[in-house]
C-alpha cells in the first residue's frame, strides 16, 4: 500500500515538473515549433525517397529508363542534407540560448534570495544545478520533448505507409510497441533514482574540488596533498559507480530492444523473399518492406531511448524547482530621505537553527552621524547582528528599521542596502583589475572618485606603485597583493559608495597601527559624514568612536 502511495505521489511530482518545464519553454515555443516543422519536412522527404527508390528498382528490373527518378532522388537527398545541417545549427543555437536563460533566471533567483537560505546549499551543489541541471533541462525542452513528438508523428506516417503496401507487416512491426512501453515504464522508475544519485555524487565531487582549491593553503600547510588527491579519487569512484549503473541499465534495455527489432527485420526479409518467390511483389516493393519495417521500429526504439533522457530532465527540473522555491528577499520602495541615516532595533531575536538563539531581545538605537563600536568575544553574535541589519537573514523576530533626522522610518529590507556600504570580514576581492573591484562599490564612479577613495583608505600609494596602477590585474581573493593591501582596497570600495550608513566588520584587522590610524582618519574625513558601525577587538579604534555596544550572552549592553 505504501509503495502504491509513494508511486502516486511521485507521479504527481512528475506532472508538476512537466508543467513547470512547459511554462519555462513558453517564450521559445515559436522557435521550437519551427524547428519541429523543419524536422518533419525531413521525414516527409525521406518517405518520398522510399517511394522513388521503389520506382527506380522496378523500372531497372523492367528495363525502363529511370534517370529522371535518380535525378529526383539526388535532388531530394541534397535538400534533406541541407535541411539537416540547418536544423542542427538552429537547434544548437536555440539550446544554448535556452540553457543560458535558465542559468540566468536561476542565478538571479539565488542572488535575490536571503543569504541564509542560499547558504544551506554548498557552492559546488549550486554550480552543478547552474550547469549540469540547466543543460539537461535545456536539452529536454529543445531536443528531447520535440523529438518524442516528432517520433510519434513519424511512427504514424511510416506505419500507414507500410500498411498501404502490407497490412500484415505493418501490424507485426508495431507489435513491439507494448513491450517497449512496459519496459520503458519499469526502466523510468529505476533510472530516475540512479539519475538523482549521479547528480548528488557530482555535487559532492565538485564541492570537494571547489573547497580544496579555495583553501589550498590549508591543504598544503597541514601536508594533506596526498589525502586530498585520494579523497578526490574516492569521490570520483563514487560518481563512476552511479554513472556506470545508470549507463549499464540503459544499455541492457537498449540492447534487448534492438535485438527484438532485428528479429522483426529478419521476419520482414523472410516474408518479402517468400512474396518475391511467389511473384506477388516486385523487388522494389521488397526494398520498401525492408526500409519501412525499420522505419516503423526505429521510432519505437528511439522513443524508448528517450525515457532515460526524460527521467534526467525531470530529475534536474526537481532540483531547479527546489532552488526556485526559495523565497525572495523583501525589497520595498524607499520611504525616507537617505542623506543621514540612523538605526533602530526593537526586541530582535534570531537563531540559525531551531531551538537555538544567537541574539535575544536586542533593542538599540544608533543616531544619524554616530560612530558606534560593537565589541564582544569571538563567536558571540557581532557579525550576526550586522547580517540582521543588512537583511541577509529570514525568520527574524522583532523589528529593525532605518530612520533619519526628520523622523521618517523605513523597515529594514533588501532595498535598504542602497543606504549601506559594507566591509565584511576576510578577503572579499574578485579576480580582475583593481578598478573593477572598486567599481563594485559605485558602478558610475569617476576617476576622481577612484583616487579619492584610494587615498582615504591609505591605498593610493601602493596602487600607484603597481605595474599598471589602478588597472593592475589581481587574482582570486586578491592574489598578488598582501592581506593588508587587500583589506585597504575593500575599505576603498566601501568609501567610494559614499553611503550614509557604513559598516566595518573587523575591517582593519590585517593593518598595522599606523596604517589603521590613517584609515580611521580617512573615514572621519568622508563627506557627507556617514553613520558608522565598527566591529572591532582593537582598543585603539574605540577612542575614535562616540560610544560602545557590547554583546554578551546573546544580549546587548549599551
Amino acid at each position: 500500500m505504501n509503495k502504491i502511495k509513494k508511486l502516486w505521489l511521485d507521479r504527481r511530482n512528475q506532472y508538476a515538473y512537466f508543467r513547470w518545464l512547459i511554462s519555462y519553454a513558453k517564450p521559445y515555443l515559436g522557435r521550437i515549433s519551427l524547428m519541429m516543422l523543419i524536422s518533419l519536412l525531413n521525414t516527409v522527404l525521406s518517405l518520398a525517397m522510399v517511394h522513388i527508390s521503389k520506382g527506380i528498382i522496378d523500372r531497372a528490373t523492367a528495363g525502363s529508363s529511370f534517370l529522371m527518378l535518380v535525378a529526383l532522388y539526388l535532388g531530394l537527398t541534397l535538400m534533406a542534407q541541407g535541411i539537416s545541417v540547418f536544423s542542427t545549427l538552429f537547434s544548437t543555437m536555440l539550446n544554448e540560448k535556452f540553457s543560458f536563460g535558465i542559468r540566468k533566471q536561476l542565478y538571479e533567483k539565488i542572488i535575490n534570495s536571503h543569504w541564509i537560505d542560499v547558504k544551506r546549499y554548498h557552492t559546488g551543489d549550486l554550480m552543478t544545478r547552474l550547469t549540469s541541471d540547466a543543460t539537461s533541462i535545456a536539452d529536454g525542452i529543445v531536443t528531447v520533448i520535440p523529438n518524442i513528438i516528432l517520433l510519434a508523428i513519424e511512427l504514424v506516417l511510416v506505419f500507414f505507409t507500410l500498411f498501404y503496401y502490407s497490412p500484415i507487416l505493418a501490424v507485426f512491426a508495431l507489435l513491439v510497441a507494448p513491450v517497449s512501453a512496459l519496459s520503458s515504464f519499469w526502466l523510468g522508475k529505476k533510472l530516475k533514482r540512479l539519475q538523482i544519485k549521479v547528480q548528488e555524487s557530482e555535487s559532492r565531487y565538485r564541492s570537494f574540488m571547489q573547497e580544496s582549491l579555495a583553501n589550498i593553503l590549508v591543504v598544503k600547510s597541514f601536508a594533506n596533498e596526498e589525502y586530498s588527491a585520494n579523497r578526490l579519487t574516492q569521490l570520483r569512484d563514487e560518481r563512476f559507480h552511479w554513472v556506470y549503473k545508470k549507463t549499464k541499465m540503459g544499455q541492457i534495455s537498449s540492447t534487448c530492444m534492438s535485438l527484438s527489432f532485428q528479429v522483426g527485420y529478419i521476419v520482414a526479409f523472410a516474408y518479402g523473399a517468400l512474396q518475391i518467390s511467389r511473384s506477388v511483389i516486385t523487388y522494389g516493393t521488397m526494398t520498401v518492406f525492408l526500409n519501412l519495417v525499420n522505419r516503423v521500429q526505429a521510432p519505437v526504439l528511439m522513443l524508448a531511448q528517450q525515457i532515460p533522457k526524460v527521467v534526467s530532465v525531470l530529475a534536474s527540473a526537481g532540483r531547479i524547482i527546489e532552488i526556485q522555491n526559495i523565497p525572495l528577499e523583501e525589497k520595498l520602495p524607499k520611504h525616507i530621505e537617505a542623506t543621514e541615516v540612523g538605526l533602530k532595533m526593537e526586541k530582535v531575536s534570531f537563531g540559525y537553527m531551531e531551538n537555538e538563539t544567537v541574539l535575544e531581545d536586542v533593542s538599540l538605537e544608533v543616531k544619524p552621524g554616530e560612530f558606534v563600536a560593537i565589541i564582544g568575544e569571538s563567536g558571540i553574535g557581532k557579525t550576526t547582528l550586522i547580517r540582521l541589519i543588512m537583511s541577509f537573514m529570514s525568520n527574524i523576530r522583532g523589528t529593525i528599521s532605518f530612520c533619519n533626522n526628520k523622523g521618517e522610518i523605513e523597515k529594514a529590507n533588501a532595498g535598504s542596502r542602497e543606504y549601506i556600504a559594507y566591509v565584511p570580514q576576510g578577503n572579499t576581492l574578485f579576480s580582475g583589475t583593481i578598478r573593477e573591484n572598486l567599481r563594485m562599490g559605485k558602478l558610475d564612479a569617476t576617476e576622481e572618485e577612484y583616487v579619492e577613495a584610494l587615498k582615504l583608505a591609505s591605498a593610493y600609494d601602493f596602487v600607484m606603485e603597481l605595474p599598471n596602477g589602478i588597472d593592475t590585474v589581481i587574482g582570486e581573493r586578491g592574489h598578488g597583493i598582501s592581506e593588508g593591501q587587500a583589506q585597504r582596497l575593500a575599505i576603498a570600495r566601501a568609501f567610494i559608495r559614499k553611503a550614509p550608513f557604513l559598516i566595518l566588520d573587523e575591517a582593519t584587522s590585517a593593518l598595522d597601527e599606523q596604517t589603521e590610524l590613517r584609515v580611521i582618519q580617512g573615514l572621519q574625513q568622508l563627506e557627507p559624514k556617514p553613520t558608522c558601525l565598527i566591529i572591532t577587538h582593537r582598543k585603539s579604534i574605540l577612542s575614535c568612536c562616540d560610544r560602545e555596544i557590547k554583546i554578551e550572552d546573546g544580549r546587548v549592553s549599551l
